[in-house]
């Protein structure tokens, strides 16, 4: 071949997008062939990503950064295997097991580092692995930097979650509402996962959401958007340094960090990351990406694991009235609490910050006017169980004498609160944690805490995570950050990667033009119905009655739908929805059906179709909108009447509102 045609042929194959004979190139699709994943060596090692024809991702570099291990641009080998179908149990999940199907490719590097890949009709997820022999004089491997510069083909639209804190973007409560804007008008500021980007095309709208799973002995992933070069760029957080404490709960923090990311050993599995590809909407929430990808359970015996309600203190503050004692933190207060949960059902109460003196960092001394030990025993009588609140590097210090001193006297689980940032050190905190507790029978609701990653299927007795703008916000809050959108918004991006400890249940309930924040007496924004839709829309297994027990009085059919949404479900299904506008879920527990609704701020009417119901006829109950909810948002309407699967019902939605039905087998 003449020296001519040669650069000719070059130019040509790379117009064509095919890579030179000295390039290799690893290819996966999904299972029914739509979703194409390619891993490439051409001037250094890149992820591709496709639906179809159309681009999802550009060619982006990434890579693992390790000590002493020089080259990993480079493809060595690659092995691929067919369809894989794994039949996975799920308990306390959105469902109670599932199929995941998929196939899988291990790309080899020239630096001894493996890429494993794995491709279904859900999306697409990669993973580092290394199989070094650990050295006698040094064990440790140093992770110096992760390459993750994802190139979003097209200034896509996104839904992006930026820290709270400017000045130190890693630590924070891993809570904020989402800019929705575009790759080119993003800002230049740390985000946090889930992130969604839209791909429309044709009749489909079809969304890419970025998170990871199986994060364990390793720092989280964070996203900086480049709106000049339209990319979403990996950061973690480097291995802490040296530590301190804030004041008052005793928190522990880094003050600095060291040169690299990760301290950790040669053979091992790295995080997930995870490419949701979903077609609709209504796939969103139901994708099992994350759960599906995650270690399986440690735990054998999960029957000691209780899902439930929760009767809570800390939203309302201790707000009792029309009692003859005085309510804050003490012995007849609580004694009320759980008056209350018996009466009504509600399995547990929680104790939240204050059982203990926060700033000593001792939560096996708990304040002078609280006896925990007498508390038990007056909730066990009463059928209820006691949850503790503390936080994470509190309980870590006292890990097994606490867990073995509350478990024997009868507490069931903790309340884990501020770990504020996901190093590391940080996230093997939370694995610490959670194994010391199924030693002892103890259940964990995370809170302070970044994104679930799996470690629900991991350690099933961590039944639920804060890490969502939940209720608190309103106590001071502004009406900018519009809860209702939010609430239609997050049920799609966050819960993909598990359930949340919203903590709904307000019975103030303020419109658009009446709603404030208010500390000591807050209300919820949206409608009545609006928060009994919470109920079946958020996955919870933990769920929180946020209000005081007194203002429970008289609303004892709301009182009745919420502590009788089932908290384990069998099946969950999204019938209706637009991200950031509406949503409309069902969830099946045996032969009865919940079915919650939620729009933003506007007005809306739902056509419901019931062909989800199996055959027979089915008592409705249906709590809607009343006529005077775009008024008073308290006002709503109870319709109780038989229905089949033929059936179809037009519902109103006020502004802010919602809708909640339980549908009875008869």
């Amino acid at each position: 071949m003449s020296n001519l045609i040669k650069p000719l042929l070059l130019g040509t194959a790379l117009l064509l997008g095919v890579a030179p004979m000295s390039a290799k190139r690893a290819k996966l699709t999904s299972p029914n062939d739509n979703i194409i994943v390619v891993i490439s060596d051409e001037g250094g090692l890149h992820l591709e990503l496709n639906y179809l024809i159309m681009p999802m991702l550009n060619p982006s570099p990434i890579g693992l950064e390790i000590q002493g291990r020089k080259g990993g641009n480079k493809i060595k080998g690659v092995k691929t295997t067919g369809k894989k179908v794994d039949n996975i149990v799920s308990p306390f999940y959105r469902q109670s097991g599932f199929q995941f199907e998929y196939k899988s490719m291990t790309v080899n590097l020239d630096n001894g580092v493996s890429i494993e890949v794995r491709a279904s009709d859900q999306g697409v997820a990669y993973r580092y692995v290394t199989n070094w022999k650990e050295k006698k004089k040094n064990p440790d491997v140093f992770v110096l930097s992760e390459k993750a510069e994802y190139n979003i083909a097209g200034d896509r639209e996104c839904w992006i979650p930026y820290s709270t804190n400017d000045e130190n973007p890693m630590a924070m409560a891993f809570q904020n509402v989402y800019d929705h804007t575009t790759i080119g008008h993003a800002k230049d500021k740390l985000a946090f996962l889930p992130m969604t980007v839209a791909y429309p095309m044709g009749s489909l709208d079809i969304k890419m959401t970025i998170t990871e799973s199986d994060l364990e002995s390793y720092p989280g992933m964070f996203l900086r958007p480049d709106s000049v070069q339209g990319r979403l760029v990996g950061e973690f957080a480097p291995y802490p340094k040296d530590m301190a404490y804030y004041p008052w709960r005793k928190q522990l923090y880094v003050k600095n960090g060291e040169d690299y990311i990760a301290r950790t050993k040669g053979t091992r599995t790295y995080p997930w990351r995870i490419f949701t590809v979903t077609l609709s909407d209504t796939n969103m929430p139901v994708n099992n990406m994350v759960y599906a990808l995650a270690s399986a359970s440690k735990i054998k015996d999960t029957s000691w694991i209780k899902p439930g309600k929760v009767a809570w203190d800390w939203w309302n503050d201790w707000g009792l009235k029309g009692v003859p004692f005085k309510a804050g933190i003490n012995m007849d207060t609580y004694r009320y609490y759980i008056d209350f949960a018996s009466e009504h059902g509600i399995e547990y109460v929680i104790l939240d910050e204050g059982w203990y003196d926060s700033k000593s960092g001792d939560m096996l001394t708990p304040i002078e006017d609280l006896d925990i030990r007498s508390l038990i025993h007056y909730a066990n009588g009463k059928g209820v169980g006691l949850a503790l609140w503390t936080v994470f590097n509190v309980l870590d210090s006292q890990l097994e004498e606490a867990c073995k001193t509350y478990s024997a006297m009868g507490i069931k689980g903790f309340k884990v609160d501020f770990l504020d940032r996901d190093d590391q050190t940080a996230v093997e905190m939370t694995y610490r944690i959670a194994d010391m507790c199924a030693k002892y029978n103890l259940m964990l609701d995370y809170h302070g805490y970044y994104k679930p990653t799996g470690i629900n299927r991991t350690y099933p007795n961590i039944i639920n995570f804060e890490g969502v703008f939940g209720m608190e916000e309103v106590k001071w809050t502004e009406i900018e950050k519009n809860m209702p959108e939010y609430d239609v918004t997050f049920p799609y991006i966050r819960l993909l990667a598990g359930p949340v400890d919203y903590t709904p249940g307000a019975m103030r309930n303020g419109t658009k033009h009446d709603w404030k924040a208010m500390y000591y007496n807050p209300m919820s924004m949206g409608t009545r119905c609006h928060q009994l839709a919470a109920y079946v829309v958020y996955d919870s297994p933990f769920t929180m009655l946020c209000d005081a027990p007194t203002n429970y009085i008289g609303e004892e059919d709301c009182v009745e739908f919420m502590v009788g949404t089932p908290n384990n479900i069998d099946e969950t299904r999204i019938l209706q929805g637009e991200l950031g506008k509406y949503i409309v879920t069902a969830r099946r527990k045996g032969q009865d059906w919940w079915v919650g609704g939620m729009t933003n701020w506007d007005e809306r009417e739902i056509h419901l179709s019931l062909g989800f119901l199996s055959g027979g006829t089915y008592e409705m109950t249906l709590y809607s909108d009343g006529p005077n909810a775009n008024k008073v948002g308290e006002d709503y309407l109870k319709t109780v009447r038989r229905v089949n699967a033929t059936s179809k019902e037009n519902i109103k939605m006020a502004s802010g509102g919602g809708f909640a039905i339980k549908f009875r087998k008869l």
